[in-house]
C-alpha cells in the first residue's frame, strides 16, 4: 500500500509539469514536423499534403544554402572566440590582483542582461557609416581607408554581426566560469607552484581540467544559443541584408512564412534547422565526454 500511495504521489507531482511540457512544447514540435509535409500559405488556410516536395525545394534554393552557411559560420566562430574570452576574462578577475574586480565583472556581464533588440539598435548606430563611432574615431586617427560601410557590405557584415554576438555573450559564460574557478582548491595552485609551474601551465594542467564539465555545458549552450541571438540581431540590424549575405536559417524561415505565406516551406526549414542543432549538440557532448576521460 505505501508503494501504491508513493506512486501515486509521484503521479501528482509530475503530471502537472508533464501536461504543461506536452502543451506547450511536445505538441508544436510535433506540428512543426506535420506541417512540414503541406504547403499552405497560413493559419485557417487549405492545406495540401506534398510529403517531402518542400525538403527538396529546400536544397534548391541557393538563398536556403546561403542562410545555413552563414549560421554555420556563426556557429562556428561565435562559440570558438567567446568561451575563449571568457575562460581568459573569468582567470585574470579570479587569479589577478585587482582590487576592482567586482565592478569589471558587472561592467563584462551587463550586456547579457540587455534585450536583444535593444543591443541590436545600440549596434546598427555604432557601425553607422556617417555618424557611427567606429567610422568617427578611424577618421579622427586618420585612418579613413578602413571606414567601412559595415553593415552594407558583404565582405564584412557578418564578421560584424559575429562581434555584436560575442560582446553580448561573453559576460555572461565569463561569470560561468568565475563560479567554477572560484571552486577550485587554491592549494592546487600552491603545490602546482613549488613544483615550478607557471601561470600558463597551471591554466591548462588545472584549471581547464577542474572546470572542464562546466565548459562542456557552455559549448552546447553556446551553440544553441547562437541559432536565437542571430535571428533578433540580424532582423534588427540588416534584416538579411545585403543581397542576402547576412541572411540566417531563422531569418528566413521567418521571411518565408510572414512574408512570403508559405507556411509548409517554413516549417521544412524549421525541422532542418532543429536537426541540425540537435546533431551538433549530440556531437559536441560525445567529443567533450571523450576529452573528459
Amino acid at each position: 500500500m505505501k508503494n501504491k500511495d508513493r506512486t501515486l504521489f509521484i503521479l501528482f507531482c509530475i503530471l502537472p509539469t508533464l501536461a504543461i511540457f506536452s502543451i506547450f512544447i511536445l505538441y508544436p514540435v510535433t506540428q512543426v514536423f506535420i506541417k512540414s509535409l503541406y504547403s499552405s500559405s497560413g493559419f485557417g488556410s487549405n492545406e495540401e499534403f506534398v510529403g517531402l516536395a518542400n525538403f527538396v525545394e529546400l536544397f534548391k534554393d541557393d538563398i536556403f544554402i546561403q542562410s545555413m552557411k552563414n549560421t554555420g559560420f556563426l556557429m562556428l566562430v561565435v562559440p570558438a572566440i567567446t568561451l575563449f574570452l571568457s575562460l581568459i576574462f573569468a582567470s585574470i578577475l579570479s587569479f589577478g590582483d585587482l582590487r576592482e574586480k567586482h565592478l569589471y565583472r558587472t561592467i563584462f556581464f551587463f550586456p547579457s542582461i540587455l534585450s536583444f533588440v535593444v543591443i541590436g539598435i545600440l549596434w546598427a548606430f555604432i557601425y553607422h557609416p556617417n555618424m557611427g563611432i567606429i567610422n568617427e574615431v578611424l577618421n579622427w586617427m586618420g585612418l579613413n581607408q578602413f571606414a567601412l560601410t559595415w553593415l552594407g557590405s558583404k565582405d564584412t557584415v557578418l564578421w560584424a554581426i559575429a562581434l555584436v554576438m560575442v560582446w553580448q555573450a561573453v559576460g555572461y559564460y565569463m561569470v560561468m566560469y568565475l563560479a567554477g574557478m572560484d571552486g577550485v582548491p587554491r592549494e592546487l595552485y600552491e603545490a602546482a607552484s613549488l613544483d615550478g609551474a607557471n601561470a600558463v601551465q597551471q591554466f591548462f594542467k588545472i584549471t581547464i581540467p577542474m572546470l572542464w564539465e562546466i565548459i562542456r555545458i557552455t559549448i552546447i549552450f553556446s551553440i544553441n544559443g547562437v541559432l536565437n541571438i542571430s535571428f533578433v540581431i540580424v532582423i534588427v540590424m540588416t534584416a538579411g541584408g545585403p543581397n542576402n549575405a547576412s541572411q540566417v536559417a531563422l531569418t528566413y524561415m521567418y521571411k518565408q512564412a510572414f512574408v512570403n505565406a508559405n507556411f509548409g516551406y517554413a516549417m521544412a526549414i524549421a525541422v532542418i534547422v532543429f536537426s541540425v542543432s540537435l546533431v551538433l549538440s549530440f556531437i559536441s557532448n560525445k567529443i567533450t565526454e571523450r576529452e573528459a576521460h
